[in-house]
């Protein structure tokens, strides 16, 4: 279990076939400190398992329904990722409940930099608004936002300068792919009220 709140980000320094499916290599000191083999954490919001830990070093797999439903597939050499370390007892709740496992991507369909901040306007399958409300919460590439708009197959943020700054979200354009992950406590609203 995640917060949303990125902790660090890092960044790939391999990605390469193996087996079926991806072995990747995320470099930063500061989680790499932190981690042991068999730790969970979260790489661009979607809940990976360390498998091996050598100095600032990284090394994570992911299997086909994971790069099926993820954009890590499409990490190379150089992309950075955001990170969080998976949730102990008595660590502070800042963002709302995030798993780690991914709904589906979404796209970058509009993005309108006022000043320092942003808005960002996501496509996503029609069957995932079903689980958003307006001033509810998302996870976008595992940070945790707020829904401003909500419509059949989009939805919109509004980023503040810190969160442009200390996650992937800044560096995205029109076009690019992102995890999504809806809020929890929704997915179960959404099936109790489809019974």
């Amino acid at each position: 279990m995640f917060t949303g709140l990125v902790q660090a980000l890092g960044t790939v320094v391999a990605a390469v076939p193996e087996g079926p499916g991806r072995r990747l290599v995320v470099r930063c000191k500061t989680t790499a400190q932190h981690a042991a083999v068999g730790a969970s954490i979260a790489v661009n919001g979607c809940c990976l398992t360390v498998v091996e830990v050598e100095q600032d070093r990284l090394t994570f797999e992911a299997g086909p329904e994971t790069l099926s439903r993820t954009n890590l597939g499409q990490l190379a050499s150089g992309s950075r990722v955001n990170l969080e370390a998976s949730l102990r007892a008595g660590d502070p709740l800042g963002g709302h409940f995030v798993t780690g496992h991914i709904d589906a991507i979404g796209t970058l369909q509009d993005r309108k930099d006022q000043g320092e901040w942003s808005m960002l306007t996501f496509a996503v399958p029609a069957n995932l608004t079903e689980q958003m409300v307006s001033k509810g919460s998302i996870a976008v590439d595992g940070v945790s936002l707020t829904l401003v708009d909500v419509a059949d197959a989009t939805f919109s943020v509004q980023l503040i300068p810190h969160t442009l700054s200390v996650t992937t979200l800044g560096g995205l354009a029109a076009g690019d792919p992102v995890n999504i992950e809806t809020d929890l406590l929704a997915k179960y609203a959404a099936k109790a009220v489809g019974r």
